[in-house]
Order: structure tokens, then C-alpha cells, then sequence
């Protein structure tokens, strides 16, 4: 973790604001898993146990693809800079371009997809999880929300470079369709908490 943030600090280009945010996302799953794992077992939410061990294995797994996502948004973003340092004249120079930046814009709309999935989880939880972790359940809201408005920074910078408008036109427009949907549920499930706990 202090290495990624070291690296983070400094001028490097990457890792960046996907990997960062691929690394909030990993942190709101995690206290998702925390709250199902308060939950298991106690015969208070015995009515939604099927449901809580579900969501233990999918928690899980969506964690590893998600810590997995911290350098994926790095590595799709090294063929467009070794593209940056070529001559124009460079045979193919433009394709070899456009090829690199529509890469560099498919791996944050992946992650943006995964992080996504983590939106129905902390909807139920925030009505299945123990009332003991309810406040994390808002932070996980916070922390994916954000995630969420972060990642997607990557994929309109490199879209905008983009020749060909179609293919960058229908990505923006999978990412502005999980983005706005994804905060708008994860902000009514955080205010819900907020006021739950404020009144």
C-alpha cells in the first residue's frame, strides 16, 4: 500500500486516478464484506442469511478483480505512451495512435463496470447489514460513489482523442449511464443512513 502511494505521489504517470480509484472501490468492497461478515450467523437477520453468504463469496471475488484493476488501468495506458514518443512520420503512426488511446480508454470503462457491481450489493446491505455497521455500509456508498466518479476521468480524457467518434460516443455513453445511475443509488442509500443516524 505505502508503495502504491509512493508511486502515486510522484511524477510518474502512472499509476493515476484509475488505479486510485480501482484501489477506493477495493476499499468500499471490503467493508461491504466486513458488514456481511458482522451479519452472518446472528439470528436477528437470520431472514436474509442465504442471501449474506451470497454475498460473502461475491464480495470476495469482486475484491480480488478489483485489486487486480489497481495496475490495469497502468498497463493499458503504456502502449499510448510509448505511442506519444513516436516521430508522426513513423509509418502507421496513426493507427498505431488509435489503437493505444482506444485501449487506454477500454480499461477504465472495464473497471468502471466492476466497480458497478458493487452498487445492488450495498443497496441490500444497507438494509440486511447489521444496524451495529450501518455507518460503514454509508461509507462504502461514499467510497464507491466516488470511485466511480473518478475511473471515469479515464475513460472521457482518452475518448476525447479518439478518431473514430462512434466507438468513443457509445463508451462515453455506457459510463455516463453506469456513473449516474451508480452515485443516484449510492447517494440515496448514504442520505437514507445520514438521516437515519442524524434524527
Amino acid at each position: 500500500m505505502r508503495d502504491f502511494l509512493n508511486s502515486l505521489a510522484s511524477s510518474d504517470p502512472t499509476p493515476g486516478g484509475g488505479g486510485a480509484s480501482a484501489l477506493i472501490a477495493s476499499i468500499g468492497c471490503c467493508l461491504c464484506s466486513m458488514v456481511a461478515n458482522l451479519t452472518t450467523g446472528k439470528k436477528k437477520y437470520a431472514q436474509y442469511q442465504d442471501k449474506i453468504d451470497e454475498y460473502l463469496v461475491k464480495l470476495k471475488d469482486l475484491n480480488e478483480i478489483l485489486l487486480k484493476d489497481i495496475d490495469k488501468d497502468a498497463e493499458a495506458f503504456k502502449p499510448l505512451a510509448a505511442a506519444y514518443s513516436l516521430d508522426k512520420s513513423t509509418p502507421g503512426y496513426d493507427v498505431i495512435m488509435e489503437n493505444a488511446t482506444y485501449e487506454a480508454a477500454l480499461a477504465p470503462l472495464e473497471i468502471t463496470r466492476d466497480i458497478y457491481k458493487l452498487v445492488p450489493i450495498i443497496e441490500d446491505l444497507s438494509v440486511m447489514g447489521s444496524r451495529l455497521a450501518i455507518s460503514d455500509v454509508a461509507v462504502a456508498a461514499s467510497a464507491t460513489s466516488a470511485a466511480l466518479k473518478g475511473v471515469v476521468m479515464n475513460v472521457y480524457i482518452n475518448t476525447r482523442s479518439l478518431k473514430d467518434r462512434e466507438a468513443a460516443d457509445k463508451m462515453n455513453v455506457e459510463a455516463d449511464q453506469m456513473v449516474n445511475d451508480g452515485c443516484a443509488r449510492l447517494g440515496a442509500v448514504y442520505d437514507k443512513i445520514r438521516d437515519g443516524l442524524t434524527c
